[in-house]
């Protein structure tokens, strides 16, 4: 169970009575001054709240973030589960389409109309819109400066959840210490810096490095539960890997963080889904399945005993938040789905969402409605299309057309109905010195199974990785409090809904 909690200078937090007639505004759990709370995105997003009052408030807060998970991806993976089940695909529906409220976030940052997982992760945890590569700091935080970076802290939901006894976890496919996952609990000015050797080598060497911050987190007593991949940064270069004998950590310190870990009392380490589900359940727990990033979906399906599914760490992440007496918050990311788009693998990246969606599905089984906010969102999109004119259920991942035979384009040869507008799936010919280069015409895809996870579909501008993209994305809400997220959004405003929501407000006068 939760230890006995003090509450941080930093933090500045004044504890007050929850407790509130049905028919009065209830008061709030805390009234705090987090160290952002000057930031103009910050203030801003607070503002736009305060226009639209709510007296209802939340024991829980669950959010779902599927990494590059635009609205084209989510169509496409719609239609794709659809037709891997024998259904029609168009007309399908995802687990989060039966959500009853829905919003646009803007994503850009600080200082980009296209922003990388740091500050939109950012955005979504505390509240401030950041710099791209920059993690739980304000838009005051230059990229890549460590001097004076901690002057700029953004306080994550997490750490305040931590600071009044809730209970926390984070879950990822990702490695654990990924952009994503720690805006959760990390402060730093390059989201790089997940080890110290690699801090070391870009300039980051007087700054904690993210795998460091997660087992020396200072708030409250800690996650009860955080699994994801990225052993490697946890371990040092002089120790095998539990799973991979051949694989050492990388850290450069001699440290070995996960024995660290474990020393604390009452906490366990696992690294295989049997060790999960033996866990004792009232531990606090650190699950690592992979040396980096865990596998993709299809596959990890051939290896079940191995890496548990995102599904199986929801269920086990709300199992053992659910023990708590306070409540909780938890975050969900779907990681790889971002990866597979990267590498022009769509059929990789739908099965991910899917995979996602899944997990969805599992924590609404889970949960009541009348206790848990569930958020579903994305932190960016992907230069990811669905075009052609393909006939009513035409293969999503096949070639655009009817069943008569694919359609051709320009070129005389045919075309598959999802594409990229850049990425590693571009046909080009190297300029040489002096030359042009030359025209070279798109491979011919009859004959070709497109549909393979590892196909890297056809793009456009030829790129060593595909990029993310800048368009708004949706959030899917259910729970108290839901109506809030309607119209579009800055993306920073989602914090402050989960927060609200939760009973956190603002001191009075710290906001101008």
């Amino acid at each position: 169970m939760k230890a006995s909690l003090k509450l941080t200078a930093a933090s500045a937090l004044v504890a007050l009575s929850a407790c509130a007639s049905s028919n009065a505004t209830p008061q709030p759990i805390a009234v705090l001054t987090p160290p952002q709370i000057s930031d103009p995105y910050f203030v801003a997003a607070s503002e736009r709240l305060a226009q639209t009052p709510s007296t209802e408030r939340t024991r829980n807060v669950i959010i779902f973030i599927g990494d590059g998970m635009g609205v084209s991806t989510v169509t496409a993976a719609r239609i794709f589960a659809g037709q891997r089940a024998g259904r029609d695909g168009e007309s399908n529906q995802l687990t989060m389409d039966t959500f009853p409220h829905t919003a646009l976030s803007r994503t850009y940052g600080n200082d980009a109309q296209v922003s990388d997982s740091a500050p939109t992760a950012t955005a979504l945890l505390s509240g401030v819109k950041a710099n791209n590569g920059v993690i739980g700091l304000t838009s005051a935080a230059p990229p890549e400066q460590c001097d004076g970076s901690q002057a700029h802290i953004s306080q994550s939901l997490f750490e305040m959840a931590e600071a009044h006894g809730l209970a926390t976890g984070i879950v990822s496919t990702a490695r654990i210490t990924h952009a994503t996952p720690a805006a959760a609990y990390a402060h730093t000015a390059n989201r790089d810096w997940e080890n110290d050797a690699v801090a070391a080598s870009s300039g980051g060497q007087a700054c904690i490095d993210i795998a460091r911050q997660l087992v020396d987190w200072s708030a409250g007593d800690g996650f009860e539960i955080a699994l994801g991949g990225g052993r490697a940064n946890f371990l040092p270069n002089t120790s095998a890997d539990p799973e991979h004998q051949a694989l050492t950590g990388a850290r450069a310190d001699g440290r070995d963080l996960i024995a660290e870990w474990t020393r604390g009392s009452g906490r366990a380490f696992v690294w295989n889904a049997e060790q999960l589900a033996g866990v004792d359940p009232n531990a606090q727990v650190l699950g690592l399945f992979s040396p980096s990033h865990m596998a993709y979906e299809n596959d990890r399906a051939r290896d079940p005993g191995g890496e548990p599914s995102i599904a199986a760490m929801t269920a086990a992440a709300i199992e053992r938040l659910a023990r708590e007496d306070a409540g909780y918050v938890l975050m969900i990311e779907g990681g790889r789905i971002d990866h597979a788009h990267h590498g022009g693998q769509a059929a990789q990246a739908l099965s991910e969402t899917v995979a996602f969606d899944e997990a969805v599905r599992t924590a609404l089984e889970m949960t009541s409605r009348e206790d848990t906010l569930i958020i579903v969102t994305a932190d960016h999109s992907h230069v990811f299309t669905i075009a052609g004119y393909p006939q009513r259920g035409n293969p999503i991942l096949g070639l655009a057309g009817t069943e008569a035979g694919p359609y051709r384009a320009a070129d005389g040869l045919p075309y598959t109905t999802l594409g990229y507008a850049n990425g590693p799936g571009a046909v080009f010919a190297p300029s040489t010195e002096g030359q042009s280069p030359a025209a070279v015409q798109r491979p011919d895809l009859t004959g070709v199974d497109t549909t393979t996870p590892g196909y890297r579909v056809q793009a456009l501008v030829p790129m060593e990785s595909e990029t993310h993209a800048g368009e708004d994305v949706a959030i899917y809400a259910w729970g108290p409090t839901d109506d809030t997220v309607a119209g579009t959004l800055e993306q920073n405003m989602v914090f402050h809904i989960m927060a609200r929501a939760l009973g956190f407000e603002w001191a009075a006068g710290t906001i101008e």
